[in-house]
């Protein structure tokens, strides 16, 4: 897991110059409001919300009409092309371009669910810090110091989510359902300038992110165990990571309540350790089976989709496979915030066994195995796709799927 420092800073602010009294005292009502609406729950996630947008400041464009246009037609030639290449129906109710904004905004609710647990174990050692008989003379005072907890978890996921905001190319882009249920979403921006990167037709790539995010859709869409099964395993995971009470203890030393430049200062460095417990290693294999269960069905069904229609598909393919394995910067950013990467590690056996499977079963034996997670390939079955494959399943009692 990554340790990469976070500077924490008032949403849209520069550090103050403590000889300029206007931009002391500027800073100081930013201060004064943010520890008087703390929000609901350990992470201030309005302050979350303002930072992320403000590091994004005039680096997110407007969608316009043609965008729009393109993407919705994107989306539905790749609804049409997936219509072979896999028995879970559409999932598509809404086709929509948002700005790197809108990310932020429609993902929130998610990330709230996924970073509280985490960010509660932290307010909370910060809140032990203080000694218990200086506790009672603080009184009302004590509730400042989970206050500030909350905002500092909040200014510096807000800067995570705002990295991630810049890279993401589509609502379910990192392999998690982010976006509101049957709401297909592309980034315009981000496509653009990561087909640039690539060096190729910007139109292949919108369309194959468009492949992408309508594969992820039929999933979780026509799956209904699906959503809450990723979002446990994540939670499950994020249940066993400790805190680093000492990483936490040396950063709050750091504040100088004379001096509101410390609180521009503080870096939380290594406050998660995961734990090495039995428990907690199964709950990691648990989740990076099933990111890389997930993500394996998507570039093999969007492979098999796109065929020889893309004249690029080959290299787009790896791309994403590369960029899907490694993770971005901004998805590094966000490990070290909250202690969790979300990389399918076995993204490539996990595709080889959907292939494999496509090829003994058929397609709707294959997705058929998405009915009930106990049907699912296990960690161990990655070692030998073809075995697996060739195993003697009984798939007539599994009911109706609604494939």
């Amino acid at each position: 897991m990554p340790d990469i420092p976070f500077g924490f800073a008032l949403p849209g602010a520069q550090p103050p110059d403590p000889n300029d009294p206007q931009q002391m005292q500027q800073f100081m009502a930013q201060l004064q409001q943010l520890l008087a609406s703390p929000g609901s729950g350990p992470v201030n996630w309005d302050l979350a919300r303002q930072v992320a947008v403000s590091q994004l400041g005039a680096a997110d464009p407007a969608v316009n009409i043609y965008e729009r246009n393109e993407v919705d037609e994107a989306l539905r030639l790749a609804d049409l092309w997936l219509e072979p290449a896999a028995a879970l129906p559409s999932g598509i109710r809404t086709s929509v371009a948002w700005t790197r904004n809108e990310w932020i905004y429609n993902t929130l609710d998610v990330w709230r669910k996924l970073c509280d647990p985490v960010a509660g174990r932290m307010v909370a050692a910060m809140g032990d810090l203080v000694p218990p008989e200086a506790r009672a003379q603080l009184g009302p005072m004590q509730s400042m110091v989970t206050t500030l907890g909350g905002a500092l978890f909040g200014g510096q996921l807000g800067q995570a989510l705002g990295s991630l905001a810049a890279e993401v190319l589509s609502a379910g882009d990192i392999g998690l359902p982010l976006g509101p249920a049957g709401t297909a979403a592309l980034v315009p921006t981000n496509i653009k300038e990561y087909g640039e990167g690539l060096e190729l037709p910007l139109d292949e790539v919108r369309l194959y992110v468009a492949l992408r995010e309508a594969a992820h859709q039929r999933l979780f869409q026509h799956v209904p165990w699906l959503r809450g099964h990723v979002l446990t395993a994540v939670e499950t995971y994020a249940a066993g990571i400790t805190v680093n009470r000492e990483a936490i203890e040396e950063a709050m030393g750091r504040i100088d309540p004379t001096n509101p430049e410390s609180m521009q200062a503080i870096a939380l460095e290594g406050i998660f350790t995961p734990e090495d417990s039995p428990a907690q290693k199964a709950a990691l294999a648990r989740l990076e089976t099933a990111l890389a269960l997930v993500e394996g069905w998507v570039c093999h069904v969007v492979d098999q989709a796109a065929g020889d229609r893309l004249p690029n598909v080959a290299r787009l393919g790896e791309a994403f496979r590369r960029r899907r394995a490694a993770g971005g910067p901004a998805e590094q950013t966000f490990a070290a915030l909250v202690g969790l990467e979300l990389r399918p590690r076995r993204l490539r056996e996990a595709a080889a066994l959907w292939a494999a499977l496509t090829e003994h079963r058929g397609t709707a034996g294959r997705d058929a195995l998405w009915g009930h997670p106990d049907l699912l390939p296990s960690e161990e079955d990655f070692a030998d796709p073809q075995t697996f494959a060739r195993s003697q399943l009984d798939l007539g009692d599994l009911g109706d799927l609604g494939l």
